[in-house]
């Protein structure tokens, strides 16, 4: 008796003989976490700072090591001194110098940023002809996708059409950041001839100053009167050619006025650059779409899928408009394998608790999955994680953990109540006996991923969301098993063993029933008491597969890599010339490699006739590698919008896995490397086919001392 009046006391008693209880905390976590689902932030990948900064300072037409020497080093010193810097790195290109500072774990980035300013600004020993520094603060901001214009048509309609494109996207509610890429800066050139400076007897100084006074806006005051205060202002800002042409650059005594373009050819045009894109062998102008704040991935894609549907109806004939490099197609991927494999382990745990216990149980322990998954998002913005990439990974990962507590606790219950005892006392004991066992092994499964949590470094950051996702399923599922399921097993009847030919699955539940038996009774019991009597044996075997996974591991017969390579959706070539190579040069070798890709899509559609071509979509970019851009960061490619002669790459969708079946995009890649060769004078050329890839194998890194 005193048993029992101790049995019901504590929050584990309470909540088994309260069932209102226990379903109004199970519905207030599937609610809170429904509603939170549809109001969390979805992206490809989590923003984080990645405690770089960089300084970028142009000066065109100098060398590299013009450009070393005035620039790189003075800000290298001016910027040492900075607290809270791990590490400076400098890279100076023709034309252009890129500084990257590291910043320490434990220093605050924004205050560093801010001292790197203060230092740069006071560095007065630049050369005349570099512009103003640029200092930045790097993050991981990650496209949603590509909007690109592509056509016969020249250079400045496809960039107009860009930037209506952009216009109009960024005007959407629900779109803040679209940037243009792989066209080239307005710009416009005066070119004075120095025949035409003596004839009229001008210098150049004066021309430059007459330009510099006729194009600018400039405040007038005001006038206040009795009907109130009115600003007066002068514009004289131009933007177009054919104005900086009617500037008067000379006035004469007699009345004669000498303008810039009687002595001056004015070019309205772009900018002297080497960025040149081809999409489909035809001129291209991309839109690239970010996602910023909390607008979501999935959003901003069906936003735009809609719009370029819509878009094309406006545009000038023989000028396309299309979606490039869509990643909302992954996450969608990702979130489909979670809905899948939640729903196929939503049906094996019922019907492997069907098959051996009852229904009930195996129901309720089923709803484990959905319960555990719902609390987790309802805690994801608690402790500040999105719906990306990570995230869903850390899902799937944890859905074979998640119903164990459930598992054990059901059947302990189940037990109790097939041997004739109360419903309610048989929840009550159940759990109770169970609370500690199970408490102690979802602990130790957090012990076993909370050291992720404290890894360094930018790694860490990414690292951080697995095991925040993982113990915030795992709590809610002990949550679930100790307060929520005893009070769903203590209501109903489960007859006893005796008479349990009655209850639904009485055919097959004594059959499975005694073939589990005779395998525990039988070769599992004989194979323990073997172990147990041979104890020296049994811990020299131990010992003996410990000492073989070893040896396999030091031996290298188990392969170690960060990141097995997963097949991506399309090849890429990245080209790099030696620095000072002619973009005709460059243009050459890149004809060579779009004439091997096109052998490949000849031989491989031969293959499959009567199908869709194997290529989708082939991408050309001259003076810029975007895609080795996005994948590592400021210094893999060069500072962004500065265009190199040297640089190139070909980037080919191809047919989704489905629709390739068994073609391999990897074997395609090495055909594609195979059928290019080699080519003399090339600095590197490399070929990827790999979805993100994680870098070379070994990068030798050569320092020295000025």
């Amino acid at each position: 008796m005193n048993e029992l009046i101790e049995d019901s006391k504590g929050p584990l008693s309470w909540f088994a003989r309260n069932h209102v209880a226990a379903n109004l905390l199970m519905l207030l976590i599937m609610v809170a976490g429904f509603m939170t689902l549809f109001r969390i932030k979805i992206e490809f990948f989590p923003e984080m700072s990645v405690d770089i900064i960089t300084v970028t300072v142009p000066y065109l037409g100098a060398s590299p090591g013009e450009v070393e020497n005035g620039v790189a080093l003075r800000v290298e010193e001016a910027v040492a001194a900075v607290d809270g810097i791990k590490r400076i790195r400098s890279t100076s290109f023709e034309g252009t110098c890129m500084v990257v500072i590291e910043v320490e774990e434990y220093a605050d980035t924004k205050d560093v940023l801010d001292n790197v300013k203060a230092e740069v600004d006071r560095i007065i020993t630049f050369p005349e002809e570099t512009e103003k520094p640029i200092i930045t603060e790097i993050t991981t901001r990650h496209e949603v996708l590509t909007i690109v214009l592509y056509g016969d048509a020249s250079e400045r309609t496809l960039k107009e059409l860009a930037e209506e494109v952009r216009d109009e996207l960024t005007a959407m509610d629900n779109i803040s950041q679209a940037t243009l890429a792989g066209v080239r800066n307005y710009e416009i050139s005066i070119e004075v001839s120095e025949e035409n400076l003596r004839r009229y007897g001008l210098s150049f100084d004066q021309v430059a100053n007459a330009v510099k006074r006729s194009s600018l806006d400039m405040p007038g005051g005001s006038v206040k009167t009795r009907g109130g205060e009115i600003l007066f202002r002068a514009k004289g800002q131009m933007y177009y050619g054919g104005e900086f042409e009617k500037i008067v650059v000379l006035t004469r005594a007699d009345g004669t006025r000498i303008l810039l373009g009687d002595i001056a050819k004015v070019i309205d045009g772009f900018e002297d650059s080497d960025i040149s894109s081809r999409f489909d062998g035809k001129n291209a102008a991309f839109v690239l779409v970010y996602r910023v704040g909390e607008q979501g991935t999935l959003d901003i894609a069906n936003t735009i899928a809609k719009y370029v549907k819509d878009k094309q109806n406006y545009l000038p004939a023989g000028v396309s408009i299309g979606i490039w490099e869509d990643n909302s197609i992954f996450l969608r991927s990702r979130m489909n394998l979670l809905k899948r494999n939640a729903l196929i382990g939503l049906c094996l745990v019922f019907m492997c608790l069907a098959l051996f216990l009852d229904l009930k149980l195996a129901f309720w322990t089923t709803m484990g999955i959905p319960i555990s998954f719902l609390g987790a998002f309802w805690l994801m913005p608690v402790v500040d994680v999105s719906l990306n990439m990570i995230s869903l990974f850390a899902f799937i990962m944890s859905l074979g953990l998640v119903v164990d507590d459930a598992i054990v606790v059901g059947e302990n219950i189940f037990a109790y109540r097939q041997r004739g005892m109360e419903p309610i006392p048989a929840a009550i004991k159940g759990v109770k006996e169970m609370a500690a066992p199970v408490t102690m092994a979802v602990l130790t499964t957090v012990f076993a991923f909370l050291p992720l949590m404290y890894t360094k470094g930018i790694m860490g950051k990414v690292l951080k969301t697995i095991p925040l996702i993982v113990i915030s399923v795992l709590m809610v599922s002990l949550v679930e098993a100790l307060l929520i399921l005893p009070a769903h097993l203590s209501v109903g009847r489960v007859t006893s063993k005796t008479n349990s030919g009655k209850r639904m699955g009485a055919k097959f539940h004594p059959a499975v029933g005694r073939m589990l038996g005779a395998f525990v009774n039988g070769p599992f019991a004989r194979l323990a008491a073997a172990a147990v009597r041979l104890r020296y044996v049994t811990l020299a075997c131990g010992i003996t597969i410990f000492l073989s996974t070893i040896g396999l591991i030091v031996g290298g017969y188990i392969k170690f890599t960060f990141f097995d390579p997963v097949e991506a959706d399309n090849m890429i070539a990245l080209l790099t010339m030696p620095q000072g190579t002619a973009l005709e040069q460059t243009s050459e070798v890149v004809k060579r490699i779009e004439a091997a890709a096109e052998q490949v899509r000849r031989q491989v559609d031969s293959t499959r006739p009567d199908q869709p071509s194997i290529f989708k979509h082939v991408s050309t970019v001259l003076g810029d590698q975007p895609t080795l851009r996005k994948q590592g960061g400021p210094m893999q490619a060069g500072p962004a919008g500065v265009s190199a002669a040297h640089l190139a790459e070909v980037n080919i969708e191809l047919l989704g896995a489905e629709e390739r079946g068994e073609i391999s995009s990897i074997d395609m890649k090495n055909q594609w490397r195979d059928l290019v060769g080699e080519i003399p004078g090339v600095s590197s050329l490399t070929f990827e086919s790999e979805w993100k890839s994680v870098g070379e194998d070994i990068n030798v890194e050569l320092t020295h001392d000025n």
